[in-house]
């Protein structure tokens, strides 16, 4: 099975999410700079979650240019991830809306937390389905990025239990860490030439 429609679901799926979120965002009431100051919060929790979801999506892209074979396992592998990805404009707005309250701190750190393992069994379904020859299990390698992250969701949600910037200093950090390219990713894309 060819990957062109999984992926074009992806895709458009991650274009909803990113609409739902901006949705969310609050205009001010009044034309000034004081009642936009208001919505901060909202815009910076915005913000943060539209780099996740276009991490997801720049990743997912590299990872099915090296992908030959899909069968149903990766299907719901897939659509595993893009259900944790679909919740981020709910903790998201709860986050804003609570101004960085703990509990949806903590429950923002879980989504991504979840969102991480949810990518990671794509992967393993993608390796099994491919089996030995697989070009994306030679591609990702000791994967440290994501052998690291899980680590660090772990320790924002733990320390939502001593300060909420702390929490969202660790989930800042996974993003500053994916948004450095992953050169290997691509270099190994284009060295195959499997671009679609």
């Amino acid at each position: 099975m060819r990957t062109s429609r999984l992926e074009a679901f992806s895709d458009g799926v991650l274009a909803i999410i990113i609409t739902i979120m901006v949705l969310e965002l609050r205009v001010p009431e009044e034309p000034t700079l004081e009642d936009l100051s208001h919505s901060a919060t909202g815009f910076l929790t915005y913000l943060l979650s539209f780099v996740y979801i276009g991490i997801y999506w720049s990743n997912h892209h590299h990872m099915f240019q090296l992908v030959r074979r899909v069968n149903g396992a990766v299907l719901w592998a897939n659509l595993h991830l893009l259900f944790w990805l679909s919740l981020y404009p709910f903790t998201t707005a709860w986050m804003d809306e609570t101004e960085l309250a703990r509990t949806p701190l903590l429950v923002y750190g879980v989504n991504l937390l979840a969102a991480a393992i949810a990518y990671y069994v794509l992967q393993l379904a993608i390796f099994r389905a491919e089996r030995a020859d697989s070009l994306i299990k030679e591609a990702v390698g000791r994967d440290l990025k994501g052998k690291l992250s899980p680590v660090l969701y772990l320790a924002g949600i733990l320390s939502t239990y001593v300060a909420g910037w702390l929490a969202v200093s660790f989930y800042v950090l996974v993003a500053l860490i994916w948004l450095v390219p992953d050169r290997r990713m691509e270099s190994y894309v284009a060295q195959h030439g499997l671009e679609a």
